[in-house]
């Protein structure tokens, strides 16, 4: 039997190149709009039917501790000059085991960060400086 996977290792690809090592990560979700509408029976009977409608998926959230990469905020530079087309990128949230081997994978389409949130300061905290950046996307698919 495999070992429990922990979610206590993963990392985030950016076009197949991993930019960094996150500690959270929220809205790894995916979501269909339902339809419904109302229908008679032959008989005459009222009926109300469900169908699937547009797909939506959440924002990813990333958490990360702060460190000396520029990865993260460039790529949000990119967005608040304007270039929105060279920002949006493909990329993966991807979940390693003890070993080092991968277990698992989503990978979202057109994405962009679309929200970026400096650690809040406090020199009489000893909380650790965390990073946070919002990614939109296009679509969320379990690889």
């Amino acid at each position: 039997m495999p070992d429990l996977l922990t979610t206590s290792a993963f990392f985030v690809e950016i076009d197949g190149v991993t930019v960094a090592q996150f500690k959270e990560a929220t809205g790894i979700n995916s979501e269909t709009n339902i339809i419904e509408y109302k229908e008679s029976t032959a008989a005459g009977k009222m009926i109300i039917r469900k169908v699937p409608g547009a797909k939506k998926w959440s924002d990813i959230v990333l958490k990360r501790r702060v460190d000396d990469s520029l990865a993260l905020w460039e790529w949000r530079q990119q967005v608040l000059d304007g270039d929105i087309d060279t920002a949006r990128r493909n990329g993966s949230l991807v979940i390693y085991d003890s070993m080092g081997a991968e277990v698992a994978r989503w990978n979202f389409e057109n994405g962009w960060p679309s929200n970026w949130k400096g650690s809040d300061l406090n020199a009489g905290s000893d909380e650790i400086a965390v990073e946070e950046v919002t990614i939109s996307h296009e679509g969320l698919v379990r690889a």
